[in-house]
């Protein structure tokens, strides 16, 4: 059986894999970037899981409605 990594891992492969392609320059707002593009699949999946109920996927994110909509909108999941 596969074993498969766990996220931090896969972050953690993928900002070696930054900062190597960065080849010497200077890195800029690391976090806002990492953070955006960790949100947009968590949402697109949470989404999925509750068949589109922002309502039980507010929830289940622990965020207020408003606010997950205001995320999807953001990434473009909702116009």
């Amino acid at each position: 059986m596969q074993t498969v990594p766990d996220i931090a891992e896969c972050i953690t492969q993928n900002l070696n894999q930054y900062f190597q392609d960065l080849d010497g320059q200077t890195a800029c707002g690391v976090y806002d970037m990492v953070l955006f593009q960790v949100e947009k699949p968590l949402l697109q999946r949470i989404m999925q899981e509750c068949d589109g109920n922002q309502c039980k996927a507010a929830l289940m994110l622990g965020l207020n409605r408003n606010t997950l909509r205001k995320k999807l909108i953001q990434h473009g999941l909702l116009s």
